[in-house]
């Protein structure tokens, strides 16, 4: 049945949602500063382990939020987590951590190349308008929950069918005339949501430097960060986490990508995707959920190491396939390590609002860091 679209379904839904919404106290997290005065709800979440398993994959999350949920773990980003997280502005002073859409100039992963053409309407004497055509994951982006699944079950977020998607070009004459199924799990949602809350950033560029005096590895190749390095960059900082909090890592790429070849940099594309990222074993998953972070971002094109170790599966499966879990990539995060390692403060609040595209598959954040 189609029903008018007022835009208010995710927010209705997240009052459903709080009622049984809590944190949890996972290994690391420092419980005096958990948000139990922000989160005042009748039930914990579960552990990672308390988690189902779904086929071959542990911590299956689909029954968490609803089986009509939309939102995965932006469900974390209440009123009050907002509010709380506002409090980290102390200065007034915002960063900015989008790319240029117009970068990389030659996209990896086959994407379309992003094309701006501005157009002068002499007719007029001073008027101009522009058309902008991009792939939304050529550079800083949102996956969205349309966007990576359980691939060998062919299957999306809340056990969704891949087949049951429309595609292909879509449009909506009628805005009283929304079919609920063609939107599913857009990038709508959190558009309309939100993505806000207290931002942590993990510099492990720095954290790699300082101790070795140069990265131990080319962001450019395969490689894998482990849990440990985390946790001892966190350390480093004097960060703790939060529930809900919005995890941003360092890990490199922005900073080889400007300091790279142009030979370097238009041969990307033409070869096959390798590139540092996040390890992808259960401890990691254990760490990610147990902290209950709300989403996840790198300066990598892939959050996790790609590609992945053969006979493992993706973790992006698990990010977005299982929690729900928004994963950033290609933010640029060169000023705010700036920022961060001369004030000593590695978290903010994080705003970010996603393009509002029905349906959507993915976004440019429109992501900022505010001090």
């Amino acid at each position: 049945m189609r029903t008018p679209y007022n835009g208010r379904g995710p927010s209705a839904r997240l009052q459903e949602v709080l009622a049984h919404i809590s944190h949890s106290d996972p290994a690391g997290v420092d419980p005096s500063q958990a948000l139990s005065s922000t989160m005042t709800t009748t039930r914990k979440l579960p552990a990672f382990d308390e988690l189902p398993t779904f086929k071959e994959f542990t911590g299956c999350a689909w029954e968490v939020w609803g089986k009509d949920d939309q939102l995965g773990t932006v469900n974390l980003l209440t009123p009050e987590v907002v509010k709380e997280a506002s409090k980290e502005i102390k200065t007034g002073k915002s960063i900015a951590l989008n790319w240029p859409v117009n970068f990389p100039n030659k996209p990896v992963f086959g994407r379309k190349q992003p094309e701006h053409e501005v157009i002068y309407k002499a007719e007029f004497g001073a008027v101009q308008d522009d058309h902008l055509h991009i792939n939304t994951q050529s550079g800083t982006q949102w996956d969205g929950l349309k966007h990576f699944g359980l691939l060998h079950h062919s299957l999306f977020y809340q056990n969704t069918p891949a087949l049951s998607f429309k595609t292909g070009a879509i449009s909506f004459p009628d805005p009283n005339n929304i079919d609920p199924e063609v939107i599913k799990l857009g990038i709508h949602n959190w558009a309309q949501h939100g993505i806000c809350g207290r931002g942590v950033l993990l510099d492990l560029v720095k954290y790699y430097t300082e101790k070795h005096g140069k990265l131990p590895y080319d962001p450019f190749t395969t490689h894998a960060i482990p849990l440990e390095d985390l946790q001892a960059a966190a350390k480093a900082q004097g960060v703790t986490f939060q529930p809900a909090d919005i995890l941003i890592l360092r890990v490199g790429f922005m900073l080889r990508y400007y300091g790279a070849t142009q030979e370097e940099r238009d041969g990307l594309p033409d070869k096959p995707e390798t590139f540092a990222g996040i390890e992808q074993s259960e401890d990691m998953k254990r760490f990610l959920w147990d902290n209950h972070f709300a989403a996840i971002a790198s300066d990598q094109p892939s959050l996790e190491r790609w590609p992945p170790p053969e006979g493992v599966r993706h973790l992006h499966s698990t990010l977005l396939g299982l929690w729900g879990m928004p994963i950033g990539e290609f933010f640029d995060l060169e000023a705010l390590a700036k920022h961060c390692a001369e004030t000593g403060r590695y978290t903010f609040f994080f705003s970010s609002w996603p393009l509002n595209v029905l349906g959507g598959v993915a976004s440019p954040p429109n992501a900022a860091a505010y001090f």
